[in-house]
């Protein structure tokens, strides 16, 4: 039998003692009207964010400061999934390649730049050319170009039809301000961040701590204008930090509370807990094509035996809880394209032992896993790893110096999680590993070739078919092992009005005092 790991997350509850938070909550009580008092929203984030430009990040941290502090063309309403104008009041597809659109006038960026068609223009054509390094090349290099068509007029060329383009213009596209960024380029950016959005950035210190102020002169657009006057943001990586300074009066919102941890805060009824689900799956990365050297992974039968070795309901039974699912596809199940029937691989640990004996490891192996988060999970993989015969090491560190080492290649396995941008595409996940781009292990060509055809065709039936089959042998081959989606526990003072939304984008604009 397997023992799950005892989070050291859930030892802090244990050490702290139930008594001992009560009473804490009469600090909570003075927290929550103190942040009420003199109008800001204390938060935390768990991650370091490497940059706070957009385009230099792909922390979800950083899809959330997006989301305050600059706009998209379009916006995607979290609630009737349909699209609306944002910096863009319409559009019209010239044809499947091309897109112009008519922009909103009368919004000026935070620096008091006016909004205008050059501003799109030189974003697109900056972040389009690879030379200048979006870190997420996914988000895009599906545009060729953009050119102006008038004051308030823009057109975009696609490099090809690509169905998903709206949701990538709402989500991983945000406008910023020509003039300024030409001047100051993603350094000065990320130091001084300017954009449109419902909150203007005040101060930063790297990595460490934001403070956004409401943009008093935003524009009447779908977001709407922020509820509350200032959003306090500080890098905490510890949970149990975290707590404590709810607790303390130190902060107003975490969220990411383990489930533990949330079910005896939900029991106590001093603070306002909320689960929802997310479209973040972990999964585990392995080097089938063997760009870490000559690696056990290779083989199809060692990717097999590590499917059929993990418990994956029982992790999520027992430290997921929650909204949590087991994940069997390389997507999240909501998202287009995403196909349910592939191949699927019960825990049967006897089973793992001999597909390893049949591979020519009947005494196991030892490997590094390198992971970035979520260490009680990793240490949980790791429990039933060994009980099969692999000695597993894990390898904690920042997810800057693991997509690093996944883009050398010299990773052979993995314990990895994406959210897709809270993009609902499967070309928002699959097609970000798996077509011989830096963090693709597989080197699959049947693969990258019916992804290609999935994403660039508008015949809706055409990209099913070739999303299904590229899933299916993603799923035959074991290039990943999908574990199970994410859920969110979100925990916040009583005075505050949250609801969280299906794509798990935190939105401070949104929240507001009761």
């Amino acid at each position: 039998m397997v023992h799950l790991p005892v989070s050291s997350k859930s030892r802090f509850l244990g050490a702290v003692g139930l008594a001992a938070l009560m009473g804490a909550t009469t600090l909570a009580s003075t927290a929550a009207l103190a942040g009420k008092a003199d109008d800001t929203l204390n938060v935390a984030f768990t991650k370091e964010l490497e940059s706070i430009d957009a385009y230099f990040n792909n922390a979800r941290e950083g899809v959330i400061m997006s989301q305050q502090v600059w706009d998209g063309l379009v916006y995607l309403d979290p609630e009737t999934n349909t699209y609306k104008g944002n910096l863009a009041t319409d559009w019209t597809w010239v044809d499947d390649k091309t897109l112009d659109l008519t922009l909103r006038e009368g919004v000026t960026f935070h620096n008091g730049e006016p909004f205008d068609a050059d501003d799109v223009v030189y974003t697109v054509n900056f972040v389009a050319n690879p030379d200048n390094g979006a870190v997420t090349q996914r988000n895009v290099n599906w545009m060729e170009s953009a050119e102006k068509l008038g004051p308030y007029k823009v057109r975009i060329h696609l490099k090809a039809p690509f169905p998903a383009a709206l949701a990538f213009l709402s989500n991983s596209v945000p406008m910023y301000p020509n003039e300024y960024y030409a001047k100051v380029g993603p350094q000065g950016m990320a130091l001084k961040p300017v954009g449109t959005g419902p909150y203007a950035v005040e101060s930063v210190e790297p990595g460490k701590h934001f403070l956004l102020k409401a943009n008093k002169s935003y524009f009447d657009g779908p977001k709407g204008a922020a509820k509350i006057g200032t959003v306090d943001i500080r890098t905490i990586p510890d949970i149990n930090t975290q707590m404590a300074e709810l607790f303390s009066g130190g902060l107003d919102f975490i969220w990411g509370v383990p489930a533990d941890q949330a079910e005896k805060l939900a029991a106590m009824d001093k603070l306002t807990v909320v689960n929802g689900a997310t479209m973040r799956i972990g999964y585990l990365e392995m080097d089938a094509a063997g760009r870490s050297g000559d690696t056990p992974f290779k083989d199809v039968r060692v990717r097999k035996a590590i499917a059929h070795a993990i418990d994956r309901k029982a992790i999520v039974d027992n430290l997921l809880k929650g909204a949590s699912e087991v994940v069997d596809s390389a997507c999240y199940p909501s998202q287009f394209g995403c196909e349910q029937d592939v191949e699927k691989y019960d825990y049967d640990p006897e089973k793992a032992k001999a597909l390893l004996a049949e591979a020519g490891y009947p005494d196991g192996f030892e490997i590094d896993l390198n992971a970035y988060r979520d260490k009680t999970y990793a240490e949980a993989i790791m429990s039933y790893l060994s009980a099969v015969g692999i000695k597993a090491n894990l390898k904690m560190m920042q997810y800057s110096a693991l997509r690093d080492l996944r883009d050398k290649g010299e990773s052979s396995i993995s314990f990895q999680t994406w959210g897709s941008y809270s993009i609902n595409d499967v070309t928002a996940i699959t097609s970000q590993f798996f077509k011989f781009g830096t963090l693709d292990y597989a080197r699959d060509e049947e693969v990258r070739d019916w992804l290609e055809v999935a994403d660039t065709t508008v015949d809706e039936a055409a990209r099913k078919e070739n999303y299904s089959k590229a899933l299916k042998k993603i799923a035959a081959e074991v290039y990943w092992l999908p574990l199970f989606s994410y859920n969110a526990n979100y925990v916040f003072n009583k005075d505050a009005d949250f609801t969280p939304t299906p794509d798990a984008l935190v939105r401070f604009y949104d929240i507001s005092w009761k």
